[in-house]
């Protein structure tokens, strides 16, 4: 079984949600970002997003496009992110960890040496934003063959004739997009969210998350009691952003993500 293959099963054995967490790779520097990826597991994050900074993350809202900016200035790119993983895998080899952006990175790095090294790294699975499932061939089923999971987004708009297409050669999970906009965007209703759940079930046994404007341990808890998990990523950026030091930054991100463990934990 994979990494999170064995997290959903223990999560599900405890009758619990997941805590997913995304952070940009290098923001606010290397430093200070290594240390917040270190210490989000034992904060209660049980999964791991790592945002890799690209130059147009047209699906990310002014907070991640911000959390871009800074990791691109600080020098960070898709070399320094596989070594911030490896690093990560010192100290931990059970947490899963999803690399998430966009293909442009990739393709310039080269396809094949990116899997090679992304499954040397630690590297669990990849969320690629731009890359639909018509474009299989050029990354999602060589790393599939690697062994990374590749995991789909679905969206309010993907409907029942397009979703078997999308969910076709997903694994590890499925990402609803829970509304039709931006990372960070205003948060869909409970019913809603309740609605698109079961609907998704009814087409893949994958443990379904559920992301875009989740920003408080109340409405994290809510969604804890609908999905398999819970994706936090622009609340915890927006810390990083407020923060007046690298320092700060770790520990308000940090101090965020036990709030929202707490919530999840406590939801059913």
């Amino acid at each position: 079984m994979s990494r999170l293959q064995t997290r959903f099963a223990e999560l599900k054995e405890q009758n619990r949600a997941a805590l997913v967490t995304f952070v940009t790779a290098g923001d606010p520097g290397y430093d200070a970002s290594l240390a917040i990826l270190k210490g989000l597991p034992k904060a209660g994050a049980d999964v791991i997003e790592l945002g890799m900074p690209f130059t147009d993350p047209m699906a990310d809202g002014p907070s991640i496009q911000l959390a871009n900016i800074r990791a691109l200035a600080a020098k960070q790119d898709l070399v320094k992110t596989l070594r911030m993983v490896r690093e990560f895998r010192q100290d931990d080899q059970s947490t899963p960890l999803v690399l998430m952006g966009y293909f442009n990175p990739i393709h310039k790095y080269g396809v094949p040496r990116f899997i090679a090294d992304a499954k040397e790294a630690g590297v669990d699975g990849l969320i690629v934003v731009d890359l639909p499932p018509e474009h299989n061939v050029d990354l999602c089923e060589p790393a599939q063959a690697a062994g990374l999971d590749f995991i789909r987004l679905t969206t309010p708009t993907t409907d029942d004739k397009r979703l078997p297409k999308v969910l076709n050669g997903s694994s590890g999970f499925v990402y609803y997009v829970s509304v039709a906009g931006v990372t960070g965007a205003n948060a869909a209703t409970l019913e809603h969210v309740e609605q698109a759940v079961a609907r998704l079930r009814r087409h893949t046994e994958l443990p379904v998350c559920i992301g875009f404007g989740i920003r408080t341990p109340e409405h994290a808890a809510s969604v804890a009691r609908l999905a398999d998990g819970v994706v936090v990523g622009s609340a915890l950026v927006d810390r990083i952003a407020k923060a007046e030091t690298p320092g700060q930054a770790v520990e308000d991100v940090l101090g965020l993500c036990r709030e929202l463990a707490e919530g999840v934990r406590a939801a059913r």
